[in-house]
């Protein structure tokens, strides 16, 4: 059964396209993620599924319920961790979830009980009853994430979890984030910029760029379109080391990036000879760097669109700029 199912989503504003005709279904019980650099439109999509924006185009449903239709049968199916905290620093972490759990209308009982789930979950019992300006960015984000938790939803949506955290204390949130999607059987949404984060946690990634999804399958499924193992060199003049390296036979795919060609090859560390060798007879030609890895999602990122997540970022600057001066905060 689907936890998620959005056709042809569009949102535009004054005239710029954040996200742009974009389909997608996420499976019940799956961890789904939309990866892509700040401003490719994975934050605004998030918004119009827990409908907070309407779309300019398009539908989608969630657990069941339209995103127009009925708004109110969304929200009493979905918990929301934003990226901007939403904490309230002068109450303790009880008292927060607390809060929270009034406002969805539950009883006394079943609200002392949740809390003690939910803390349980993501390790604060022991914090509960500290003033939230005294914990950690950790601490503060595990505890946005047991209140998304407290109403019982089917899916939970993550905006950027880890932002701006450690990388050990990251690690210890991938860790709350599975445990979750297990113990609670919740549909997990998240966005991500962090490669290794789509490809630790999701069972899926639609990566999107510029407001479009430009691949979606599996980490391993996308990683393997690349054929083999990635090859980078640097290389000069580059465009005469383009030219006879994409002329090699057991070359499956090549892609200059900044200073960087990064060759697709089949048993790459055959390949790394016969490359020194070209090096070594080919006037003009020389190799100042090579390297020899195993594909990643960045790779899979580059394949697709040509340059790299940081550098898709830069070029989306000025547009997501002008997005928030249409909307008051980023894609």
């Amino acid at each position: 059964m689907l936890a998620i199912e959005a056709k042809n989503l569009t949102k535009k504003f004054n005239g710029l396209t954040a996200v742009d005709n974009i389909s997608f279904e996420v499976e019940e019980g799956e961890i789904f993620g939309l990866l892509g650099p700040n401003g490719a439109g994975k934050t605004t999509t998030i918004k119009m599924l827990t409908t907070l924006l309407p779309p300019t185009q398009g539908e989608a449903k969630v657990s069941d319920f339209d995103i127009l239709k009925d708004k109110s049968g969304v929200r009493k199916s979905i918990g929301i961790v934003f990226q901007e905290p939403a904490l309230d620093n002068r109450l303790t972490g009880f008292e927060n979830l607390d809060f929270h759990s009034r406002l969805y209308g539950m009883n006394r009982m079943m609200r002392q009980k949740r809390i003690k789930e939910v803390l349980s979950l993501v390790a604060l019992e022991d914090k509960a009853k500290i003033l939230v300006k005294n914990y950690s960015g950790g601490m503060k984000r595990r505890l946005e994430i047991a209140r998304g938790l407290m109403h019982y939803p089917k899916v939970l949506f993550l905006d950027e979890p880890t932002l701006g955290l450690d990388p050990q204390t990251r690690l210890n949130i991938w860790d709350y984030i599975r445990k979750l999607n297990a113990s609670e059987k919740v549909t997990v949404v998240l966005t991500t910029h962090y490669m290794e984060e789509a490809d630790s946690l999701c069972q899926r990634v639609a990566i999107m760029d510029f407001g479009k999804i430009v691949a979606m399958d599996t980490p391993q499924m996308l990683k393997n379109l690349l054929g083999g193992d990635v090859i980078s060199l640097e290389a000069f003049p580059q465009e005469t080391a383009f030219d006879i390296f994409k002329q090699l036979p057991w070359v499956k795919k090549i892609k200059m990036q900044g200073n960087f060609i990064h060759l697709m090859v089949e048993e790459g560390e055959k390949k790394l000879p016969l490359l020194i060798q070209i090096d070594q007879q080919e006037e003009g030609i020389t190799i100042k760097t090579i390297n020899l890895r195993k594909p990643t999602l960045e790779d899979v990122f580059i394949n697709f669109t040509g340059k790299s997540i940081r550098d898709s970022e830069g070029e989306v600057n000025g547009a997501e700029k002008m997005r928030r001066n249409s909307y008051g905060r980023g894609m």
